[in-house]
């Protein structure tokens, strides 16, 4: 509507007397503007005010922002307090970066570790963090802007750093020792490392991409490890894919695991079957499945229609709020673990034209009929493999125009709340945000079971270096 009305951006928040950065947050969908702002607007851009409201509504609910340190906020240094004092006799965590807190949920699933801090530059990450870690202060800003004793929770010793930082702009050349607390050239992969050589915990744990091992021909993740070696950590790093424990998706993580006691690292053993050609190629530190000699007491790797089938089914547009029948297997019994309310099975209204390109849809663009659609990706327009662990979910994974997401059966794409099963978030765990916002927590997230297989590896290490030093 604006630029019907040959405005500029600047124009027009001068005009409405507001600023160049709540238009653009206005216009992006990221904050919702107030009657008495939209009556304005639309006087000034001649445009009828019920049209305007009904296109910011639009807008809102199909908002695209970028994702993390790419997203211009103003809500940096807002703190929210923990809702009870962690308990004594438990290890502490803190997640930087934490987005909606996968990782670290992960890590309180095996009961042996409370999660104490977490920081995210976006607001709605951080209340989706501290719904579910009750024992956290929960940071909304820049992690440069804070100091070490806010971002350990007040604490002055800490057992296990998370993070999983973006790595654009991390020097390949600059090394460790020339970094600076206050250095403005500092990447934020480049302030990780320095945050754990000033907080000093017992275990670190890196996770990011696979693209990361061939970013600058492998010298970016090069200078990570020489990084955290220089600040006194023994580390190692492993590809990690989800399918091979117990997690219904296909989705191949870095991780790097460092600690300050020269521990060796004992590294997960695949716990379900599932042959997979890895996107890290044959490098050997991909965790790959047991050979058959080792494996033939192992379950198949747990399929997309075992962790949904006890969904009711929904139309396009349509929102269920009750189970109507009891799970089915072990999964769907831990996802539904306390007897929670089913909440945010909705599905995306689809236009005509996309439930005509469904109907048809196959297991990839090419299944469509010639001339259905112009453009796309080839695994586009596609529905998933009913009894194989879905493809790896994006940020929009209600969206068949942008990856493969529809239903194996049902003429739509998945709901938030199939994808958070498919990221084996339990049902009882409470996202904060528009739906929209919702999808981007799920889609970015580590799975929590994921966060607990880590876990795991860091106490049978401690376990078998005790039992070797015994």
């Amino acid at each position: 509507m604006r630029l019907n009305a040959k405005m500029s951006q600047a124009e027009l928040a001068q005009r409405a007397g507001i600023s160049l950065l709540t238009l653009k947050k206005w216009e992006r969908g990221l904050e919702c503007a107030s009657c008495t702002a939209l009556e304005k607007i639309s006087t000034l851009l001649e445009v009828n005010y019920k049209e305007l409201e009904e296109g910011q509504r639009l807008v809102e609910n199909a908002a695209t922002p970028g994702e993390g340190y790419t997203t211009a906020v103003s809500d940096r240094g807002i703190k929210i307090s923990r809702q009870e004092q962690p308990p004594e006799g438990k290890r502490y965590v803190v997640d930087f970066y934490c987005g909606a807190g996968g990782l670290s949920y992960g890590f309180e699933m095996t009961d042996q570790f409370v999660t104490v801090c977490g920081i995210d530059l976006l607001k709605d990450r951080v209340q989706t963090f501290t719904a579910n870690h009750k024992y956290a202060n929960g940071l909304v800003g820049d992690i440069r802007d804070f100091d070490v004793t806010e971002l350990t929770g007040g604490f002055r010793e800490v057992d296990v750093v998370l993070g999983g930082p973006p790595c654009q702009g991390f020097s390949s050349i600059r090394p460790f020792r020339n970094l600076t607390e206050g250095d403005p050239r500092n990447s934020l992969a480049e302030h990780f490392v320095l945050l754990i050589s000033k907080i000093k915990p017992r275990w670190f744990i890196f996770e990011n991409v696979v693209g990361i091992l061939t970013h600058e021909r492998g010298n970016k993740l090069t200078a990570l490890i020489n990084g955290f070696r220089e600040a006194g950590y023994l580390c190692e790093w492993r590809v990690l894919n989800s399918a091979l424990f117990g997690i219904p998706q296909n989705r191949e993580r870095v991780v790097i695991i460092g600690n300050r006691g020269c521990i060796p690292i004992s590294w997960p053993i695949p716990t379900h079957l599932y042959e997979f050609k890895s996107m890290a190629g044959a490098r050997p530190e991909v965790i790959r499945p047991l050979p058959p000699l080792f494996s033939q007491s192992l379950p198949r790797s747990v399929s997309l229609i075992e962790a949904i089938s006890d969904l009711p089914n929904v139309a396009s547009g349509e929102e269920k709020e009750d189970y109507t029948c009891a799970p089915k297997n072990v999964y769907q019994l831990l996802m539904r673990e306390g007897d929670p309310d089913l909440c945010l099975h909705r599905s995306t209204k689809h236009s005509a034209k996309m439930l005509n390109i469904i109907r048809h849809a196959g297991s990839n663009i090419y299944a469509l009929p010639a001339g259905m659609v112009k453009s796309g990706f080839s695994s586009c327009y596609s529905r998933l493999d009913a009894d194989k662990p879905s493809t790896t979910i994006t940020v929009n994974f209600v969206h068949p125009a942008s990856n493969r997401c529809i239903h194996p059966f049902q003429d739509r794409a998945l709901t938030p709340r199939e994808g958070a099963r498919i990221q084996s978030f339990p049902d009882k765990f409470f996202f904060a945000g528009t739906t929209a916002q919702i999808v981007k927590q799920i889609g970015n997230a580590v799975p929590p079971l994921l966060g607990k297989t880590i876990a795991n590896s860091v106490i049978e290490s401690e376990l078998l270096l005790g039992a070797q030093a015994a």
